[in-house]
């Protein structure tokens, strides 16, 4: 038992050194292309924490959202920098010489110590025997529709912040394409590799979705998780090449995008009526309701990561007169 202790220590002691060291790394290195793999990097470390901290809901979120979409989303940003870099000085646009950008890595540490001070400070502050909120979220769980605490927490104790949540998605893309549409050209034929591990994976990843989903409501999954594998299955097609029908970029595609957040808008308004209360399920119809909530926002959150990624408002059939 001693040595199993132990063994649990030195792990723990070098995935927290691991995580200190990426993240440092991540912050102050000047290539961002080298800060983008750190950071992908960082998030499977930071994974396998959560793992060890017996969280696996927020493991399989951080594995997916924090490393692979995130990592891909931000990979996207440096190509299309490096593309409209590239378009200026073929345009013949005159360099700025003299005027060079340094990368100040202590200001990093400036900005994360104040930061770190306060964490530390609220953790040595906290009783050492504190109660928390578990034992009324396990008396509650029979009628609140799921047995997976973390699924009851967020849809049933927390729903204003989920809703919130799915705000917050949708104005983020928002902002996206207010910054311009998709550029209308053609995309080269993808490999053979990319082209049949497309074909392969994206199937399978859209099952491990509707998995996810499916067994939120009673283990470790749920609808983050779920969107961000849906997300990430519209990823590896649209790196194939495969994009969306202009007939679909109009109103499909925006009625996909607002589901999440309409659904659980409508949602809101019908439990105000019933229970006289927002988002008060009724127990018998917990369960139920639960799901379809849960199912429109992996629709949305899988579609909205997918055209964070495109990087721009897809072409309908407007932009083809």
């Amino acid at each position: 038992m001693e040595a199993v202790i132990l063994l649990q220590w030195t792990f723990d002691t070098f995935l927290g050194l691991g995580l200190l060291w990426l993240a440092w790394r991540a912050l102050a290195c000047p290539d961002l292309f080298r800060a983008i793999v750190l950071f992908v990097a960082f998030g499977l470390l930071l994974a396998m924490a959560w793992v060890s901290l017996d969280a696996p809901d927020v493991a399989l979120a951080e594995a997916a959202i924090g490393a692979g979409l995130t990592g891909a989303l931000l990979l996207a940003a440096l190509a299309r920098l490096r593309s409209s870099e590239t378009n200026v000085e073929v345009a013949g646009q005159p360099e700025k010489k003299g005027l060079k950008v340094r990368n100040p890595q202590w200001l990093p540490v400036v900005v994360l110590l104040p930061v770190a001070a306060g964490l530390g400070y609220v953790v040595l502050s906290l009783p050492p025997d504190a109660v928390g909120l578990s034992a009324q979220v396990a008396a509650n769980l029979e009628t609140g529709g799921v047995s997976n605490p973390v699924t009851a927490v967020l849809l049933n104790f927390r729903g204003y912040d989920t809703l919130l949540e799915m705000v917050v998605l949708l104005l983020a893309l928002l902002g996206v394409w207010s910054l311009g549409g998709a550029a209308l050209r053609r995309e080269d034929a993808p490999g053979l590799v990319l082209d049949t591990l497309s074909r392969l994976l994206a199937p399978v990843l859209i099952l491990v979705a509707g998995y996810l989903l499916w067994v939120g409501a009673h283990a470790p999954g749920g609808a983050f998780q779920a969107g961000s594998v849906l997300g990430a299955a519209g990823v590896l097609l649209l790196l194939a090449g495969w994009r969306l029908h202009a007939g679909l970029a109009a109103l499909p595609l925006r009625l996909a995008l607002v589901a999440g957040s309409g659904i659980f808008l409508a949602m809101a308004v019908f439990t105000l009526l019933m229970e006289g209360q927002l988002l008060k399920y009724p127990p018998a119809q917990a369960g139920i309701l639960i799901l379809v909530l849960e199912t429109a926002a992996t629709v949305s959150i899988g579609v909205t990561l997918a055209a964070l990624f495109l990087g721009g408002r897809p072409p309908n059939k407007q932009d083809h007169r």
